[in-house]
């Protein structure tokens, strides 16, 4: 019977929780890496003992852990990120008038064909890849030289490359978000990169529909159509049927279309998954209801998933990458919230059932479906 494993990174440690194919039973770990921040955790999809966290301290720093037997041992992996052919984890200068600084790496996606090859998404905002394993990581420096930095500007949560996507048809086909600046695309592996934001309308920056500047809070991408992803922005969902070249909206009937994170169904690309908030100063749910909001049509039409979640007094918020699905026939859907509690629906979010209740706040939930 298959298993399923729960990837959870949180502001006090990370956790595996796991069940088998039935999805009723849980157990949940000790935490891995207790009292620090871990921002991600993720499995190669390759090799699904492998997996990667970001360890980050406001003490110690940044560090990459790395596990060979499915997270049963982990070490750490020499975290010498490299600008530009120049290692350090501070400040470097790229003539902008401001030093870009590291500080953290919010999202780490390994490669589709090689356990050894991740990319790293930091902030300041930048893109890094490692193709040994995490030993040595060197920044894929077209994004910050296309010449738009200078206009890129930190959202609530800091100045993140929070979201990166591989094209699994062709993988130097990367797509990338960055809060504040918007989504871009390579089609050469990262030597040169492409704003992406063509029909995104912000009204809360000088230009509304400028090229630069809009705050994607997240996008998601069905393996079997790359061309179509999907977007949480700060105010809006959106689609493109284009990869990225022009989007149009699909908030349809949302109670509000602010939020953070959204996933795609397993196996039907038109069915995605949002958790609204009341707005961008009131991150809790609208009337302190929690709820999930499911399309499957791809957008504009929504429909509300509650039962099993609290219906009155929630004021949590989800983050952006503390949501996803797992790869079973009846697909399930998982997410943390900043009040420590794990969510899992078995049957495609008709139900949820806490299946972790009193964990410090959810940064990042990734979901593991192994034979």
């Amino acid at each position: 019977m298959s298993k399923v494993r729960v990837l959870a990174g949180t502001r006090k440690g990370a956790f595996l929780i796991e069940s088998d194919g039935n999805r009723k039973n849980w157990t949940i770990s000790d935490p891995l890496f207790p009292g620090w921040e871990i921002y991600h955790v993720n499995a190669s999809p390759v090799d699904p003992n492998r997996l990667y966290a970001s360890q980050c301290s406001g003490w110690f720093g940044q560090m990459i852990q790395r596990s060979n037997d499915g997270g049963q041992t982990w070490e750490p992996v020499d975290n010498r990120f490299v600008y530009d052919g120049v290692p350090g984890t501070h400040q470097w200068y790229d003539g902008t008038p401001h030093p870009w600084e590291f500080k953290r790496v919010w999202h780490l996606e390994p490669s589709l064909s090689d356990p050894d090859t991740v990319y790293a998404g930091v902030e300041d905002a930048a893109i890094f890849k490692t193709t040994d394993g995490g030993k040595s990581w060197a920044e894929l420096s077209g994004l910050r030289q296309h010449g738009s930095g200078s206009q890129w500007a930190p959202g609530a949560g800091g100045l993140g490359l929070h979201t990166i996507i591989i094209d699994p048809s062709n993988e130097q086909r990367l797509f990338i978000a960055i809060s504040a600046a918007g989504a871009f695309r390579t089609d050469d592996g990262g030597t040169t990169w492409l704003p992406i934001n063509q029909g995104l309308h912000s009204e809360h920056i000088p230009d509304p529909a400028a090229e630069i500047g809009h705050c994607v809070h997240r996008i998601a991408m069905h393996p079997s159509r790359p061309n179509t992803l999907f977007m949480q922005k700060h105010w809006d969902i959106m689609r493109t049927d284009n990869a990225g070249d022009s989007w149009h909206e699909v908030s349809g009937n949302l109670p509000t279309d602010f939020g953070f994170p959204i996933q795609v169904h397993a196996h039907e690309p038109d069915t995605i998954y949002v958790v609204p908030i009341t707005s961008d100063s009131l991150h809790y749910p609208p009337e302190g209801k929690l709820r999930v909001y499911r399309s499957r049509t791809g957008g504009n039409e929504w429909e509300a998933l509650g039962n099993g979640l609290p219906e009155k007094d929630c004021y949590v918020n989800v983050l952006r990458d503390a949501m996803a699905a797992d790869k079973l026939d009846k697909c399930g859907i998982y997410f943390g919230t900043t009040g420590g509690q794990i969510y899992a629906s078995s049957d495609e979010g008709d139900n949820w059932t806490a299946i972790a209740s009193n964990l410090p706040g959810v940064l990042s939930i990734e979901v593991q479906t192994l034979a």
